[in-house]
């Protein structure tokens, strides 16, 4: 069952909704949002942020991020899915200029 949930981006304070389904790079474009990214599968590190608060989970076994990154709450939305409701702190987050 695919369950949405609300992701809210610092320092902007903007929000957009995201499926279980879908990584939040991608969801974050389809409300008009441009995240920093690049290779969209994990091993640039171009989108890596800041996740003060909420659940994700990785569908690759090992994504460009460290175990103490991870430990940290740094994590790569290009291939990251939500478990809940999700901040992430993006400061080079823009609005585009027409959806995708």
């Amino acid at each position: 069952m695919t369950e949405r949930f609300s992701v809210t981006l610092l320092p902007a304070g903007w929000t957009f909704e995201a499926s279980s389904d879908q990584p939040l790079l991608l969801a974050a474009q389809a409300a008009g949002i441009k995240l920093p990214s690049s290779c969209r599968n994990g091993t640039c590190r171009a989108c890596l942020c800041f996740k003060p608060e909420g659940e994700i989970t990785y569908r690759i076994e090992w994504p460009g991020v460290s175990f103490d990154e991870k430990r940290e709450g740094w994590i790569l939305p290009c291939c990251a899915y939500p478990r809940s409701a999700v901040t992430l702190d993006v400061p080079h987050a823009s609005r585009s200029a027409t959806r995708p």
